[in-house]
């Protein structure tokens, strides 16, 4: 494989176990309709949306080589390059309970294997190996135990060094660090919270749109390439210097949102790549998000319908406040 036009990086991989139920009703016993398991984390699915796009890709993280098998035959089977670390154990399996035909999932995380320092040196050592000016770099999903929360941080200084392009989407502690970066030194290129992950990462009440577009050109002014808020039904906010827009697909898909939002990541890299604007990349992020959807449970996206659906999604400008 020749070098990889985009690299993902997952440090607390999971085995998604999704269970299908008519209904969510705790402390009674239910029959499921369905269950299925599929390698996940948001890395994984990062890297499985852009190799549906026609992104070369390879997937760097920690595995546990007890039930790596499942993660190995994705990698083979959409062309994935394995760069992933192996260690003793086993990778965590989180269930997925999804219910009300998809409109309601509820999500149960089990711990994942236990890291070290030395792990993050070994994972810093291979991206090494792959960085490169223009390379995209997504820096995504949460921080095992044993990992400081400035992790991502300093993998995200080490890209961004590498003249990289980086695109970081985690949450809680381990965001507030790598935003917390001097202005222009080691910034993302793009992030991609939600409203209320921003919020706490920047200590901010974001209630209506204007506070967060406020949120939003604050990190534009501190280096930041691109802002993309996801607000649920009511779409997503993408930023930059271009200007803000508001996108909306045309219709709301039915079935499990699990990995929807890392087929917009997906989306964000494979624009930055072509060289889209901003309205272009809000179109491809959205169909891809929803193209992953409609291909629901296959955890994949289409490249020719990710194009058709784009041309549909609607997109709101905005004026900052």
């Amino acid at each position: 494989m020749n070098a990889p036009q985009a690299i993902t990086v997952t440090l607390n991989p999971a085995i998604d176990q999704l269970v299908t139920l008519d209904a969510l009703l705790p402390g009674q016993v239910q029959r499921a309709l369905g269950s299925m398991q599929a390698p996940g984390g948001k890395g994984i699915n990062v890297a499985a949306a852009l190799a549906g796009l026609g992104v070369s890709t390879a997937a760097l993280g920690v595995l546990g080589s007890d039930n790596a098998g499942m993660f190995e035959a994705l990698f083979a089977q959409r062309g994935i390059a394995d760069a992933c670390l192996r260690v003793p154990g086993q990778t965590r399996t989180n269930i997925k309970l999804v219910a009300d035909g998809g409109r309601q999932t509820t999500d149960i995380n089990l711990p994942g294997l236990a890291l070290a320092e030395a792990h993050l040196d070994a994972v810093m050592s291979a991206l090494a190996r792959y960085l490169r000016p223009g390379l995209a770099v997504v820096l995504s999903g949460s921080l095992p135990a044993g990992l400081p929360a400035d992790s991502w941080a300093r993998l995200q200084a080490q890209a961004v060094a590498a003249g990289a392009d980086v695109l970081l989407d985690t949450s809680e502690a381990p965001l507030a660090a790598a935003l917390a970066t001097a202005p222009h030194a080691a910034m993302p290129w793009a992030i991609k919270p939600n409203r209320e992950e921003l919020q706490a990462a920047t200590g901010r009440r974001l209630d209506g749109r204007d506070a967060l577009l406020a949120a939003a050109r604050r990190l534009l002014d501190r280096g930041l390439g691109l802002a993309v808020v996801s607000m649920g039904e009511e779409g997503a906010l993408f930023a930059s210097a271009q200007g803000a827009v508001i996108a909306r697909p045309p219709q709301r898909a039915r079935g499990s949102s699990v990995g929807a939002g890392d087929a917009m990541v997906a989306g964000m890299v494979a624009a930055r790549l072509r060289g889209l604007d901003l309205a272009d990349t809000a179109r491809l992020s959205t169909a891809s998000a929803l193209a992953w959807l409609q291909a629901a449970p296959a955890r994949e996206v289409d490249a020719d319908r990710v194009q058709a659906l784009a041309a549909s999604v609607l997109l709101e400008p905005c004026q900052w406040p």
